[in-house]
């Protein structure tokens, strides 16, 4: 089970709309297809979505530092050795999707060598989550239809807002809408993505009182730790701090400091071994904790409803797992399906998909 190559592939694949939100907006998912190959002959997959507004990171960094500075040090290692594997990549600064694409496809592999799936070597707890939608900006009228669409198709009941624009006003009637339009029986939260003041999301907040909120998400910049400390103080629902608190030492930090109170892991950033390491700290802790989504594709999104649906806590709520239906196509062989409000975890070896080998031609953008 040793480490022969590490593969970076870039491809792109259009979205249906642009999807805007206040830390800015993406109209192509230019995201890169990492395999790991075994002595074997085993060959795992992930997937590295790049946020170059929100991690630093682009397609091409992210092919470069997998193809220059990882995958020298990761050949000759046993799929056994992620510890291993972990350390050397945090040599590098930085670069947390390139990371986390290269330890998930180490995961997939092993699970394709020992014909089990990820999800059971994780954790196993259950085998499908509830889904939570993502909506971006959009005037009120258009995103209640939106989710009027998303719940009438695919029985999706969780919704989480994107806010964070100014005048506040504009995403107060926004979750108004949205509210009064798809009924009581929906699940509503908001994510700012660091777009307003703690003055302007406190002042959000009071007029959205009403309105039964899960949760709020990122309101404001995390390095306005005063400022947060004192937003969270007034709140009567869980602050999730999603890109503030990535690694267990930023989630000691935020929430021992009172910054935030629920966590949001993205196994497209942490990979499923950082990813375990967050989740057992906020277990410890006590802690609300939701599956993030990167915008993923479809590869990225078997990625984390495996992870979610291994422990007891991350399954418990909805998952981002939905927005790879924002995409025009994607790479599987066979494409996730969304039914009755759920997603079930692939089953097979490793993590229970293919890649279509056409579309990889098709869409991959180094040839």
């Amino acid at each position: 089970m040793k480490i022969t190559a590490v593969e970076a592939i870039p491809f792109a694949i259009p979205y249906v709309k642009p999807l805007r939100f206040a830390s800015g907006e993406v109209h192509t998912a230019a995201h890169v297809l990492v395999r790991i190959h075994t002595d074997d002959g085993i060959v795992g997959v992930a997937e590295a979505p790049p946020r170059p507004f929100t991690y630093g990171e682009t397609q091409a960094g992210i092919i470069a530092v997998i193809g220059q500075i990882f995958a020298p040090q990761l050949v000759g290692l046993t799929l056994l050795e992620r510890e291993v594997v972990a350390a050397r990549l945090a040599r590098t600064v930085g670069n947390p999707t390139a990371k986390a694409a290269v330890d998930m496809a180490i995961w997939d592999a092993l699970g394709r060598s020992l014909d089990l799936p990820v999800g059971d070597l994780l954790g196993g707890y259950t085998d499908r989550m509830r889904v939570s939608h993502m909506l971006g900006f959009d005037d009120p009228a258009a995103m209640v239809a939106e989710a009027e669409r998303i719940r009438d198709a695919y029985g999706i009941t969780t919704f989480k807002v994107k806010v964070g624009r100014r005048p506040i006003g504009l995403d107060v009637a926004v979750v108004r809408a949205l509210r009064e339009g798809l009924g009581e029986g929906i699940e509503l939260y908001i994510d700012g993505n660091r777009g307003w003041t703690p003055a302007e999301a406190a002042d959000a907040m009071r007029q959205m009182a009403d309105l039964g909120l899960l949760f709020a998400e990122e309101l404001c910049p995390a390095d306005d730790v005063l400022g947060r400390r004192w937003l969270v103080r007034q709140l009567d629902v869980p602050f999730i701090a999603d890109e503030s608190a990535v690694t267990p030492a930023d989630v000691t930090r935020e929430i021992l400091g009172g910054s935030a109170t629920a966590l949001s892991i993205k196994t497209a950033r942490t990979g499923f071994t950082g990813s375990q390491r967050v989740h057992h700290l906020a277990e410890g802790l006590g802690l609300e904790v939701v599956i993030g989504n990167q915008i993923d594709g479809q590869l990225g999104t078997a990625c984390s409803v495996a992870f979610g649906a291994a422990y007891p806590l991350t399954s418990r709520r909805a998952g981002e797992l939905s927005n790879f239906l924002d995409m025009r196509d994607d790479l599987l062989t066979e494409p996730l399906q969304i039914v009755g409000g759920e997603l079930q975890v692939r089953p097979g070896a490793g993590l229970g998909v293919e890649i279509d080998a056409d579309k990889l031609a098709h869409y991959r953008q180094d040839r």
